[in-house]
């Protein structure tokens, strides 16, 4: 049994996450969980070796991701399929730059992830979007508007698999007209799966390479990273059947200088990959109980904000458009009047604003406090608008 309510103290490290002194940080997708033993055992046994050289990554590394997809999400990846980035984020940035041109158009399905669209605009390329439909119990796709902008002059589609900030699994059904979509109009998927792992008790997510024909026309990176929370130690791996894809995204990685890691990485993911299933499942667990703990907080006492219970990631997305349609000055309303720190659903899609994004990867001590903060905060921010 693995300790979820020990959280790491990040406070004078640098930390991202909790780089505002005083404020509660429920925002970007980094979790407070004491990394697991293990991992830290086999960076101490590294350090003691004593030299910090130039690294190549090792078969073994390889072989982790292998073993651990085969095993958890019954997909067999070949090794030749594999390439080495510093992260998922540099390598869809590089990606973008060496599989279109300045000005094609890259779709995406909105609410995403906010940096897809730096990776996109910061490149000279444009941003198509299709949003995602809520029909009370779930999101899905428009078809009719999704096949549209694919036929329009889109080269790319960069898809969220599962879908963040929403959290949807994708069904076998939607991946496989999502890849005829594409593979009849020459459109690349570049699959994000770093979330993969992130599932409720009872539940997995189908990756995309287990639809047959997306081995002719995908990219998907993976890392664990997001599931161990080793995003610091930079590292991923791109999974490319295709031969001739595999070989214009490695020379690209090799361009950008993001192929290679530090000397960390690949002794920590392997411990990760071959000895976490165990912490991997109770952390899922941990989280699902927050999510359960939000919903009858939120029924309880904001009944105006409506929670989309989703069965992957550790974040929610909620609807706050009942209080605000504006979630920036919401959130920096409860940044700064009630000290805690919440992500605004502008930034994951235009027409978002009316959302949130929590992050609970923390205890469960700082999910009650944060949400008692958004209780009394949210009182006063309609005191101080009426």
């Amino acid at each position: 049994m693995y300790n979820f309510d020990k959280i790491a103290d990040r406070t004078n490290v640098n930390s991202v996450k909790w780089e505002y002194e005083g404020i509660l940080p429920m925002w970007v997708a980094d979790m407070d969980f004491d990394t697991m033993p293990e991992i830290k055992e086999a960076i101490k046994k590294r350090c003691d070796m004593g030299a910090f050289g130039y690294t190549n990554t090792p078969d073994y590394f390889y072989e982790a991701f292998i073993d651990f997809w085969k095993r958890r999400h019954h997909v067999e990846f070949n090794k030749d399929w594999m390439i080495f980035s510093t992260g998922v984020v540099p390598a869809i940035s590089s990606i973008v730059r060496k599989m279109t041109n300045v000005g094609d158009r890259i779709l995406l399905m909105t609410p995403t992830y906010n940096i897809f669209y730096n990776s996109i605009l910061n490149n000279y390329r444009s941003v198509a979007e299709t949003e995602l439909v809520y029909d009370g119990k779930e999101y899905k796709l428009d078809w009719k508007d999704f096949e549209a902008r694919i036929i329009n002059q889109t080269t790319m589609l960069i898809l969220c698999n599962p879908q963040n900030p929403v959290g949807k699994i994708w069904t076998r059904g939607e991946l496989e007209r999502i890849v005829r979509i594409c593979k009849e109009n020459n459109v690349i998927i570049l699959s994000d799966e770093i979330h993969a792992d992130i599932v409720s008790p009872g539940h997995e997510y189908i990756p995309l390479l287990s639809i047959e024909d997306a081995k002719d026309i995908s990219i998907t990176t993976i890392s664990a990273s997001k599931c161990f929370n080793l995003a610091g130690l930079q590292g991923a791996s791109l999974v490319i059947p295709n031969e001739d894809i595999r070989k214009k995204v490695n020379r690209g990685l090799n361009t950008d200088e993001v192929a290679e890691g530090n000397v960390f990485v690949y002794d920590a993911f392997t411990t990760a990959l071959n000895l976490g299933d165990n912490w991997l499942n109770e952390m899922n667990r941990y989280v699902y109980e927050n999510k359960r703990y939000l919903k009858t907080f939120l029924m309880v006492n904001l009944k105006e904000l409506d929670y989309h219970y989703a069965d992957s990631l550790y974040l929610a997305w909620i609807d706050v458009s009942k209080v605000t349609n504006d979630s920036v000055k919401l959130c920096n309303y409860l940044k700064d009047n009630f000290n805690v720190y919440f992500s605004n659903g502008k930034q994951y899609g235009k027409s978002f604003n009316g959302f949130i994004r929590i992050n609970l990867a923390t205890s469960l001590d700082n999910v009650k406090e944060g949400l008692n903060k958004l209780l009394i905060g949210i009182k006063k921010f309609k005191e101080d608008n009426l």
